[in-house]
């Protein structure tokens, strides 16, 4: 049967990885587009009941669902034919440096889940049960839902760039006649880097290393839901425009 050869196991770990990227980036959105701002708009009774109730089932498939997405991710570039993902790939046509970076934000993406989000987001939920069943709050609940939040923002950011990084690798940036292949290793390894810069600095305000826990500075693309999908999008224009410069043939 095809699906037991190589190229047959490369394709259906392709179908694998979409099937769990769409429940991941959906969670990331539901979270940030409708959790977020309706849970702001309730009473706190009623908000450590939704957290109790479903936001920890939410976070269980979000967080697995990432992890999926990684791990089918990894697994098709290990599968796929040989010289599929060779160093001409990489480092000579337009679609390696695209596809790399939005592997690396991907890669982040995931580790903010489960070493940011998820950690601080069993504070708060533990926090809420601990109110519904009459207890005291944590004076520590606060700080670690800013900082799941600051995480969790930030991979909206990153997740719109991402997804045109995958599409595009496969379609418009491995295409001619502006993008294509025999490109000098410098060219992309500019683009690469760049992008690692742009990822750097981005996540390590995202941890607080930059503009601290509060609502100014580069905090701005944070403080709403909005203003978060504005940052995505000037990324992927950003990205879009260097690529014209940096990967043209």
């Amino acid at each position: 049967m095809e699906i037991f050869h190589r190229i047959g196991l490369a394709e259906a770990f392709r179908i694998s990885h979409v099937i769990v990227a769409v429940m991941w980036m959906g969670l990331l959105w539901f979270f940030n587009f409708v959790q977020t701002p309706a849970y702001a708009e309730m009473e706190a009774s009623s908000r450590n009941d939704a957290f109790d109730k479903l936001t920890w089932r939410a976070l269980w498939w979000f967080r697995w669902s990432a992890a999926a997405t990684v791990a089918f991710g990894l697994l098709i570039i290990a599968i796929a034919p040989t010289g599929s993902y060779n160093g001409d790939f990489w480092i000579h046509s337009s679609a390696g440096p695209t596809l790399l970076v939005g592997i690396l934000f991907g890669i982040v993406m995931f580790l903010n889940v489960w070493l940011v989000i998820w950690p601080n987001q069993q504070i708060v939920i533990a926090n809420a049960r601990a109110l519904k069943a009459g207890g005291e709050a944590n004076p520590n609940a606060a700080a670690a839902a800013r900082a799941g939040a600051m995480a969790s923002r930030q991979n909206t950011v990153f997740s719109l760039p991402l997804l045109v990084f995958m599409v595009g690798a496969a379609h418009f940036y491995n295409l001619g006649p502006s993008f294509g292949g025999g490109l000098g290793a410098g060219k992309c390894w500019l683009y690469i880097l760049i992008g690692v810069v742009v990822l750097a600095v981005l996540e390590a305000n995202a941890l607080g290393k930059i503009s601290g826990r509060g609502n100014t500075g580069l905090n701005m693309i944070y403080e709403t839901h909005k203003n978060a999908m504005y940052a995505g999008f000037a990324l992927i224009v950003f990205f879009y425009i260097l690529a014209e410069i940096i990967l043209r043939v």
